[in-house]
């Protein structure tokens, strides 16, 4: 397992930097904290996006197959011009009485299941999950939470200690067992059910025997940071059922599933079958506005309202509601979700193609435009399967397409295109794809 925080980034001396690039990286470094970190090893400089492309300051541009918060394209002219109206107007918070406000609200539960009919707005998927974690300790009396081994939920203190993947400096929370799945532990599917309900009932016994008890079992859907693991359908029911019994809550975090992403569903969670207690939201929420949002149980939301204060200054703002809006308008109106899934499907006829010509794509997993595609050829080991995946993506890069790596190893390619993209756009890709992996095995 990699112990490197970031390993798809920018390390000095590693590669030749254009003077410009060199000059303002130099500034960078003397002005922001040194946690931050450029992608690839030939960092991007990007001055403006549209669509599917984003375009560097000599006017290249690269296609993104990577950002899925700009879901409906960078620079979406509709939602852009939704938010320069409202900004133009008033821009106030969730104090006052705002009729949009609740069009809104009522119109983003009208997409989950009934059961699922309070909402409440953040600023981003971190915060999401935080308040999620606050309710579901609230409601339950405890405190212990269940994740999957690589799994990322935000930056907050608080979602930070229940993120394994943010890496061993970053202690994890004494209440937080971690579960594995089936993939990559080398379950077969047919024995992931089981697989997976017997690593959530032993991590509540653990829990329960320690006297901490259990607050929430807490999943992406799609489990991206684990290496996109989305298959058999409802695999995780049994484990759902589990936490459910000892009086804990089931946290779906959609902030990168959600919004129509896995195609055949608007919500990741719904490939599954289940119905969670509590939803958490982000990034493409407003295409690129922050705005976030908890959409849970009406029993649960009052539980926590009637005992504790939430108001989010900017949460719910006049402005990421416009945002908002206009993202739920196009993403139901242009059928989004149906044309992801088309495209998806496309895609992955693809790479499933590219696979049986060679011999460095050893799996590929998707829901809609969320892409996995393991890396590796036989016997190089998980160093060699590593530097191979980061290779191919370096390898994009310099071809003028963005993807990064995903999983435990990294060495599972990260594939999340903008819902926008279309059949050209597919097709560029798997030609630069098949390109990089020819060279990427190349003896050197």
């Amino acid at each position: 397992m990699s112990t490197d925080l970031m390993p798809n980034r920018f390390t000095p001396g590693e590669a030749t930097i254009p003077l410009r690039e060199t000059e303002l990286i130099a500034r960078r470094d003397n002005v922001l904290g040194s946690s931050y970190r450029l992608q690839y090893r030939r960092p991007v400089h990007f001055v403006r996006g549209e669509g599917m492309w984003l375009y560097d300051p000599d006017g290249r541009r690269y296609l993104d197959f990577y950002n899925n918060v700009p879901s409906l394209g960078h620079c979406n002219p509709e939602v852009n011009a939704a938010m320069a109206e409202q900004a133009s107007r008033i821009s106030a918070n969730t104090r006052y009485l705002e009729p949009r406000l609740v069009d809104y609200a009522e119109r983003l539960v009208g997409t989950f299941p009934q059961e699922l009919n309070r909402v409440v707005f953040t600023c981003t998927g971190s915060e999401s999950n935080d308040l999620a974690l606050r309710i579901a300790r609230l409601v339950s009396g405890c405190e212990g939470v269940i994740v999957t081994s690589h799994a990322y939920h935000g930056t907050s203190e608080a979602t930070a200690m229940v993120s394994p993947n943010l890496g061993d400096a970053v202690k994890l929370s004494p209440a937080v067992r971690m579960v594995s799945l089936h993939g990559p532990a080398g379950v077969s599917e047919k024995q992931a059910a089981v697989f997976f309900e017997e690593q959530v009932r032993s991590a509540i016994a653990d829990l329960n025997r320690r006297g901490i008890g259990v607050a929430a079992l807490l999943f992406d859907s799609i489990f991206s940071s684990d290496g996109v693991w989305v298959d058999p359908p409802g695999f995780i029911a049994g484990g759902v059922k589990a936490v459910r019994e000892v009086g804990g809550l089931v946290i779906a975090d959609e902030v990168q599933p959600g919004f129509g992403r896995t195609g055949k569903n608007m919500w990741g969670f719904e490939l599954h079958e289940v119905v969670p207690d509590l939803v958490t939201l982000g990034k493409p929420m407003g295409n690129g506005f922050p705005i976030g949002a908890v959409v849970g149980r009406k029993t649960s939301m009052d539980r926590f309202g009637s005992a504790a204060r939430y108001s989010n200054t900017f949460g719910g703002n006049t402005v990421g509601i416009a945002a908002a809006d206009a993202v739920l308008t196009i993403l139901r109106r242009d059928r989004i979700k149906e044309h992801a899934h088309v495209m998806g499907e496309r895609l992955r006829a693809g790479l499933e193609h590219l696979a049986t010509r060679n011999p460095g794509v050893r799996g590929v997993r998707n829901a809609g435009l969320f892409f996995g595609i393991d890396i590796g050829l036989d016997g190089t080991g998980a160093a060699g399967r590593r530097a191979m995946a980061l290779e191919i993506v370096n390898l994009l890069r310099d071809d003028g397409v963005l993807i990064s790596t995903t999983g435990a190893n990294e060495d599972t390619l990260k594939v999340r295109p903008p819902l926008v993209c279309q059949a050209e756009h597919v097709d560029r890709f798997l030609e630069a794809i098949e390109n990089a992996l020819k060279k990427a095995a190349a003896p050197v």
